[in-house]
């Protein structure tokens, strides 16, 4: 295949942002590796499908992580294996997170990455149906839109938030405080606006520009220090293809760090008991993980609620509304709205994120699927958690499993902002522009009343965000992973670009952030390769 400029691992959604951004100049070979398969599956153009695709082991990485508090039965944390990555099997909300998480980087040594970087990056990838105002996007590869309907039992949802304080605004990501209404989300027409889409399609067609799928990185092949190749498994062989600037690792919060480590790049005990040889000490690598612990609180209601449209017969009239029109419950994305709240007063910002919905889960079912009878739904976690965890290698073979132990709700205020969720939420469901929908919480939750059984329940019945991040942090000390031009530290040629290397957890969702860090590294690439050329 003979030798690439650029190595790209992973196409998610930082890695197919960057694959583009590189490849657009013509004088630079790019190569873009990802183990899954092409993204050519009808569920992920569907927005609602992707509750197949995330029990599809042919669309989604399981990782099994045990569970904390008390609690032994495992969980699994799933993550996208295909074109597009998580992009092609998420709930497509599009949340930027709020400007002081970036300028808090920024603050902690992150030079370059505050908010008037971030908030630029976003606009470049944004293509927003409310326009430029407000600091949104036009013209960009990502179209935004918003709720297409306004459903009853939705606009009763809005009045209820509204009652309980909630500033109610058209555009989420446009107010830097508490605030509620309809989600952003990255569908336009009926279909999902994943990175593949918006990045990988359009630059398939540069002569520049490779993609190899179904092909696992093994690890990263190092010569005195020097990253020159990655070691992959396709078809059943091994081969290594080769770099000539830099090999870039965008896997994510969970494959970077374990390929780091197979790779000699971690904690040094630890590499050495399991046999590996160390390139490089470097212990916080795997260390820091950062993730929400969701509690999805459910509530029957009289009227209002689309459980129907997914069960029994109604469910292939569902489908042709969609196939036809593109509309219908199978367009939407995870929630129908939802916001930012302060769990107390005197905060300076908000802590928590609600998702809202009518609909719920049956979760005796065993898979996804809605309940019969009719309900709705909020999922809320607290943003930005202070409990951390980590994710390690078991063994030298890339097939071993990993060691991921998330730490959830260890921190005191991940538990008091936790609290606050639960209560605020029956607080809201409580109002009266609710009453003649809402009849009594359903869910398990329920029985959980003092503060002690509601970080029980967020323990026993609540779940993974899928928003992990943190464990090849960024950072200007000596004991972060990578400096803030995303090169990792004590080797030459590497760089991790994906939400790994995020200090701390954003507040909401990560796709979009996703992308718009990609995009940042991008330029930092392109401008760090412009410096060496002029000094060659």
């Amino acid at each position: 295949m003979g030798t690439f400029d650029y190595i790209i691992v992973g196409a998610g959604s930082s890695g197919s942002v960057l694959a583009n951004r590189l490849s657009a100049d013509p004088t630079q070979r790019v190569l873009l590796i990802e183990a899954g398969g092409p993204d050519t599956s009808p569920l992920i153009d569907m927005p609602r499908g992707f509750g197949h695709l995330l029990a599809d082991p042919n669309h989604v990485w399981m990782y099994q992580v045990d569970k904390t508090g008390g609690h032994n039965a495992p969980e699994f944390w799933v993550r996208g294996k295909t074109l597009g990555g998580s992009s092609s099997v998420n709930g497509m909300v599009w949340v930027r997170g709020l400007p002081g998480d970036y300028d808090a980087w920024e603050r902690q040594g992150c030079v370059g990455w505050g908010w008037p970087e971030l908030s630029r990056c976003f606009k470049a990838l944004e293509d927003h149906q409310l326009g430029d105002g407000g600091g949104r996007g036009v013209g960009g590869p990502v179209k935004i839109t918003q709720h297409p309907e306004r459903p009853e039992i939705c606009e009763a949802m809005i009045a209820a938030a509204h009652a309980c304080g909630l500033p109610i605004v058209e555009d989420l990501n446009s107010v830097d405080g508490e605030v509620f209404g309809y989600q952003p989300r990255n569908i336009w027409k009926g279909r999902r606006q994943s990175a593949s889409k918006a990045f990988l399609r359009p630059a398939l067609g540069r002569g520049n520009f490779t993609v190899l799928t179904g092909a696992l990185a093994l690890r990263v092949i190092f010569e005195a220090g020097q990253a020159v190749g990655v070691l992959i498994r396709r078809q059943g062989r091994e081969e290594i293809v080769r770099a000539g600037r830099e090999i870039v690792l965008c896997a994510g919060a969970l494959q970077s760090p374990k390929l780091l480590q197979l790779s000699g790049v971690g904690p040094a005990d630890h590499l050495k008991s399991l046999g590996v040889e160390v390139v490089c000490d470097s212990p916080d690598v795997g260390e820091n993980l950062r993730e929400h612990r969701l509690l999805s609180m459910q509530f029957r209601v009289r009227r209002g609620s689309q459980n129907h449209h997914f069960n029994g017969a109604r469910l292939y009239a569902t489908a042709l509304n969609y196939f036809l029109f593109g509309r219908g419950a199978l367009a939407s994305a995870a929630f129908e709205v939802g916001g930012f709240v302060k769990t107390r007063p005197e905060l300076d910002r908000p802590d928590a994120q609600l998702g809202m919905g009518p609909m719920s889960l049956d979760r005796s079912a065993g898979r996804f699927a809605m309940e019969r009878e009719p309900g709705a739904l909020c999922g809320g976690y607290a943003m930005r958690p202070d409990s951390r965890g980590s994710v390690r290698i078991t063994g030298r073979d890339p097939d071993a499993p990993l060691q991921i132990q998330p730490n959830y709700l260890s921190a005191e205020s991940d538990r008091r902002t936790s609290v606050g969720i639960v209560r605020f939420t029956r607080r809201l469901f409580g109002q009266p522009a609710l009453q003649e929908f809402v009849v009594r919480e359903s869910s398990e939750s329920a029985e959980a009343q003092t503060d002690d059984e509601i970080i029980d329940a967020f323990h026993r019945i609540g779940g993974a965000g899928f928003h992990a991040v943190g464990t090849c942090r960024m950072g200007s000390d000596p004991r972060s992973v990578v400096d803030p031009l995303l090169r990792v530290r004590g080797v030459r040629g590497l760089r991790v670009a994906d939400i790994s290397v995020m200090p701390s957890l954003v507040s909401g969702n990560t796709n979009a952030p996703a992308m718009a860090m990609a995009w940042r590294a991008a330029e930092l690439i392109q401008s760090n390769a412009q410096g060496k050329a002029m000094t060659e």
